[in-house]
């Protein structure tokens, strides 16, 4: 995978501990993607995919051992992937991960391999590979032909993340089954799994993030009632909207010491819409991260499983956390940092921008409820805001 190199190219490496207890090397080419010419080659829809899964009913996927490390690099090019270390400089001849044509240089290679399968029995997304088929006898003969090509171009599959034969399984973020297709229920779990509220604030947060406020507190049969209905109207198709692959995506993220929350939207000509929601508590490692690197797990959290439908398109990221927007031009990253940073660089092309917390809607989904007032999640017009303030100063419950 790596030789000894002389190259004048010297990125930085850092390494990473791994679930399994290994290390992971992550190598810092930042300065090398600011001069490379960006490829266009195309990764496909991913609702045009989907739609191709209709009426199937046997599904296997296929992980390709180290993915874009079987793909070789052009040997006139190999110098300039070269990484210093402390006993020297060396080079990849195998395609590393962190450089920004990577993802797309892997789908063209990918599509030629399976190019006489794609869209009759196998479905590739970069490294996530399906194959489909309408009956168990077609399935094995369409397994066979992949296999095939495999060991045609000479590519390992890695058996642990292999699945075979599989009449329901998740793939770019839906649910595939003989039944047919639906959203993954992970990606409403945030609203779904909000507790009933046991005090006024925790009323408030939840009444906020659905932009309602209601001043009486009373928790019984129809308020129980209400709010499982609030629950269904926000997981609800007027309300989570379907991404459209065409139109930019707006991540707005936010990180409080204990949770991260994300949102997915998109703008439909009338304003911002919801597609998707996520949360959850952090790891007990994470939550000793500096305020800096909570804010920027959760972007990159936003960005891991929201993948399908943040590659290849134009991503705009809001943070309350204001250094952030200058993540690109920071000289003296940590090394988790850099690995986060080698991530998004690598496989997307965004930007990040400010917002402040009071205005920023994934500030509900990082807090523990205790903690939150009510979150305003929609503009007004100044002649009301002005009615706002008149009458908070005028109610006596807002008198201190």
């Amino acid at each position: 995978f790596i030789r000894p190199s002389t190259s004048p190219f010297a990125a930085p490496i850092l390494f990473t501990p791994k679930k399994d207890g290994g290390l992971r090397m992550c190598t810092d080419y930042r300065a090398l993607n600011r001069v490379t010419i960006k490829s266009r080659y195309p990764i496909p829809r991913t609702d045009e995919l989907i739609d191709n899964l209709r009426g199937a009913r046997y599904f296997s996927k296929i992980d390709l051992r180290g993915g874009y490390y079987q793909i070789r690099v052009f040997a006139d090019d190999c110098h300039k992937t070269a990484f210093r270390t402390r006993y020297g400089s060396y080079e990849y001849t195998v395609m590393p991960f962190g450089l920004t044509n990577a993802p797309s240089t892997f789908q063209l290679t990918m599509n030629g391999v399976f190019r006489d399968l794609l869209d009759k029995c196998v479905i590739i997304y970069l490294d996530d590979n399906l194959i489909y088929s309408t009956t168990r006898e077609q399935h094995l003969k369409d397994l066979e032909a992949v296999f095939q090509r495999l060991q045609q171009h000479r590519l390992i599959t890695k058996g642990s993340k292999c699945e075979f034969l599989k009449q329901e399984l998740e793939f770019l973020g839906h649910v595939i089954s003989t039944e047919g297709i639906r959203i993954d229920p992970k990606k409403l779990r945030a609203i779904q799994e909000w507790k009933p509220p046991t005090n006024l604030q925790q009323l408030q947060s939840f009444l906020g993030f659905v932009n309602y406020k209601g001043t009486f507190y009373e928790w019984g049969e129809k308020q129980q009632a209400a709010f499982e209905a609030l629950k269904k109207l926000l997981m609800s198709p007027s309300v989570l909207r379907i991404a459209d692959p065409d139109r930019p995506f707006e991540v707005i993220t936010d990180a409080s010491d204990i949770a991260i929350g994300v949102v997915l939207m998109q703008d439909f000509g009338n304003g911002l819409q919801p597609i998707a929601y996520e949360s959850r508590k952090m790891q007990s490692a994470e939550r000793n991260y500096p305020v800096h690197d909570k804010e920027m797990l959760a972007i990159v959290h936003a960005f891991k499983i929201w993948r399908c439908y943040l590659t290849g398109a134009d991503v705009t990221v809001r943070t309350d956390h204001k250094s952030l927007q200058y993540l690109r031009a920071q000289p003296n990253l940590n090394p988790r940092q850099i690995c986060w940073l080698d991530y998004l660089e690598s496989n997307f092309t965004y930007k990040i921008t400010y917002k402040k917390g009071a205005n920023n809607i994934a500030d509900a989904l990082s807090r523990p409820s205790a903690q939150l007032a009510a979150v305003l999640v929609a503009q007004s017009n100044p002649l009301l805001s002005g009615l706002f303030t008149h009458g908070y100063s005028t109610d006596p419950f807002f008198t201190f």
